[in-house]
């Protein structure tokens, strides 16, 4: 007999500054606490300024291409209204406009099912480090 499980767990993660952190592994060890065999799962960062993707986890160049396309869609050499925070804040609060505060990735035989190059990545978008807030949600069978 299988029974609905819902689970819930905050994930604190410090970011060297601007940049790509690795989440997989972060996640998948909440999915295994969770006992959900058969589901979903939400992650989602509670900040303005950095956001949530899932790319190629092969080549490093593809991030560094993603940082640069992003830094030309959103520069922070722009006449940007705010900039409480410095020069970086309104160009990290448009970057994460532009991406996902939050992912769902299907959970398959008690794991992400995940493709074989992807990885879930926290994007901080600011140039300083920053401890960043994460709540994953997993609901399923057990």
């Amino acid at each position: 007999m299988t029974e609905t499980l819902w689970f819930q767990e905050q994930l604190v993660v410090q970011t060297p500054g601007k940049g790509f952190t690795d989440l997989t592994a972060s996640v998948a060890a909440v999915v295994a606490r969770s006992r959900v065999v058969l589901g979903v799962c939400v992650v989602f960062v509670r900040h303005t300024s950095a956001s949530l993707v899932i790319q190629e986890n092969a080549d490093p160049a593809v991030l560094a291409d993603l940082e640069r396309w992003i830094a030309d869609l959103a520069p922070e050499q722009r006449n940007w209204q705010h900039d409480d925070e410095g020069p970086d804040d309104m160009p990290a609060h448009a970057r994460s406009a532009i991406t996902k505060t939050s992912e769902t990735i299907p959970i398959s035989a008690g794991r992400l099912a995940l493709g074989t190059w992807q990885a879930l990545y926290l994007w901080e978008h600011r140039q300083r480090p920053h401890r960043r807030e994460l709540v994953v949600q997993i609901s399923g069978r057990g």
